[in-house]
């Protein structure tokens, strides 16, 4: 028996060098490819993941004039520019590389763009306001401007005495706005990013804090691909949990008919693997051990980076693995 992942060049090698070896395509790198493609289709649908936020007060829309002004910043265009210019030879066949080098683009900007549905989810966007400490004092803050108090001094003064135990130059920052005639900023919660979305996809629902199952809900009812691979995810861990490989056919079916170029790939790769795959998903044998101690040794190696020799590191580690025995 030989556990490994999926890479073509371990599975030739093996098959060279022990062609009578059953391999078996560990279970941990099969769920961890599918994660890495499920954080892709959230890259992908960038757009869409404001939608696990819960509704705000709706603000008023912005004057047309300020519209068409904001269509046509500089940023704007540039954006639209390289999106139109990526998306001209992304369907050539070229590699994200080879694009690169012609366009003058770094690799990753050029991934960005070609897997970007329209260019307005290339901008940068300001990020929205952390909370702070002077929150839990805003609304009194707007009711004493109301009531004619507008000096920051008094109103830091004020909220002192209340329990604020922040400095005067926030206050000053926080009813700015209130000069201007707009409403005192609050603080919105961050849309998630890929990588979270994909670890609220992942993981086992039972173990989803309610916060996250609710932010889940919210954005797979407005974003269907999303529910799609949420959908293939379970299905997934479910043959997993029961060691049973019969519904994998059906499964890898279901992912090259889903449309999602992520997912499409994943079933090419799988299918060409599927005798491991089964050996997987229906055996015990894992390299499971083995990730352990490699995540071990990878932490030993971030905390003592540049502060011990060869021999601390050394003696660490023993006394690390003989912790593992007797406490597996």
């Amino acid at each position: 028996m030989v556990c490994r992942d999926g890479s073509l060049v371990y599975r030739q090698g093996i098959t060279d060098g022990a062609p009578n070896a059953v391999q078996v395509s560990d279970r941990f790198h099969l769920w961890q490819g599918l994660s890495k493609r499920v954080s892709d289709i959230a890259a992908a649908h960038r757009g869409c993941l404001s939608a696990a936020v819960p509704d705000s007060e709706p603000a008023a829309p912005p004057p047309l004039a300020e519209r068409s002004e904001a269509t046509d910043t500089p940023a704007r265009r540039h954006a639209k520019r390289l999106f139109e210019a990526v998306h001209a030879v992304s369907g050539t066949g070229r590699s994200l590389s080879a694009i690169g080098r012609e366009l003058g683009l770094n690799r990753r900007t050029v991934a960005k763009y070609a897997r970007a549905a329209s260019w307005q989810e290339c901008i940068r966007r300001t990020p929205p306001r952390r909370s702070t400490n002077l929150d839990p004092y805003l609304e009194y803050l707007r009711q004493r401007w109301e009531e004619g108090e507008h000096t920051a001094t008094m109103l830091h003064q004020e909220i002192v005495a209340k329990g604020y135990l922040g400095h005067y130059q926030r206050v000053k920052m926080a009813i700015a706005p209130l000069r201007r005639g707009l409403p005192i900023d609050t603080p919105r919660e961050r849309p998630p990013s890929p990588r979270q979305v994909a670890r609220w996809i992942t993981i086992t629902p039972t173990r989803r804090g309610l916060h996250a199952t609710e932010a889940l809900r919210r954005l797979l009812a407005h974003c269907p691909e999303l529910g799609q691979a949420h959908d293939l995810v379970r299905q997934f861990a479910a043959m997993l949990d029961a060691r049973d490989a019969a519904p994998l056919p059906g499964w890898l079916g279901e992912l090259a008919a889903s449309r999602l170029p992520p997912l499409v790939s994943l079933a090419k790769a799988l299918r060409e693997d599927q005798p491991a795959v089964v050996q997987g998903i229906t055996t015990p044998f894992n390299s499971g051990v083995n990730e352990g101690r490699i995540t071990d040794l990878k932490l030993q190696k971030r905390i003592m980076a540049g502060r011990a020799g060869v021999p601390l590191l050394r003696h660490r580690v023993i006394l690390m693995a003989h912790l593992r025995r007797r406490y597996p």
